[in-house]
């Protein structure tokens, strides 16, 4: 399927690794050209030059998105350089472990920030931009904010806002024909994922009872299996597809767990 995407201008946030790298190389194998913005910029520049070896389009800004000013002066330089912006996916986060018991003021804040409050401030800067181009956005999210985990108050709160937001954009953007959809992810194995998943006891055991409980085919979703979906709900494939939050987990959050 041809999803119409080719010379499309689209901004991932965090798209250096993980997720956010696997929708930068699917985005850019449609033809899209990838913008990634996110704070270290070796790992940027890595995965522009992957993109620019196999014949691909792709831009890296570097940006600390907890900063305000970045994220606007980020979203500026992409205006300046290219002049326009078809599509924003928000992905740059951490589960960082803040929870209620053992948590602070201060890091619960700090969380949000790295979590949530960037994705408002990309979308309402690149909203003009996307208003001229009937843009899409995709807020990547995850299912921490509707099966809690423990121990990361801060982040699930964020994914609840993700999600919330969501849908109160997609009804905000519905007079410009914006559409706003959201992916939520579970199970799926990148960098981040790896390092959490070693700092816990025994954690090869762990890790093969989380498999053992993914319904289809007992086995991680692919950051690839996330990128794909991602770039259906950019593209005018999904022309009638706005404000819903799609599981891509393999059945992990709604089917039974005694399958």
């Amino acid at each position: 399927m041809d999803l119409q995407l080719k010379d499309k201008l689209i901004i991932i946030t965090g798209g250096a690794k993980g997720i956010g790298e696997g929708i930068a190389q699917v985005l850019a194998a449609e033809g899209a050209s990838v913008v990634i913005v996110g704070r270290n910029e070796q790992d940027n520049d890595k995965i522009v030059e992957s993109i620019l070896s196999n014949n691909g389009k792709a831009f890296a800004i570097t940006a600390e998105l907890t900063n305000p000013e970045e994220c606007e002066n980020a979203v500026q330089t992409i205006l300046q350089k290219f002049g326009k912006i078809d599509g924003l996916v928000n992905n740059a986060g951490v589960n960082d472990g803040i929870g209620l018991e053992k948590g602070s003021y201060e890091g619960f804040m700090n969380s949000l920030h790295k979590n949530v409050v960037h994705y408002y401030l990309m979308a309402h800067h690149a909203l003009p931009a996307l208003i001229k181009s009937k843009g899409s956005i995709v807020n990547i999210t995850s299912k921490t904010a509707e099966t809690g985990q423990g121990g990361t108050s801060a982040y699930a709160a964020a994914n609840g806002a993700r999600n919330a937001l969501t849908r109160e954009w997609a009804v905000e953007l519905l007079k410009y024909g914006i559409r706003v959809n959201a992916v939520v992810v579970a199970e799926c194995w990148t960098p981040l994922y790896e390092k959490w998943i070693a700092t816990l006891p025994n954690p090869e055991e762990k890790l093969a009872s989380i498999i053992k409980n993914i319904p289809l085919g007992n086995r991680m979703t692919t950051a690839e299996e996330i990128a794909n979906m991602t770039a259906f709900l950019l593209s005018e494939k999904s022309s009638h597809t706005t404000g819903q939050l799609i599981h891509v987990d393999g059945g992990y959050v709604h089917l039974d767990r005694a399958l």
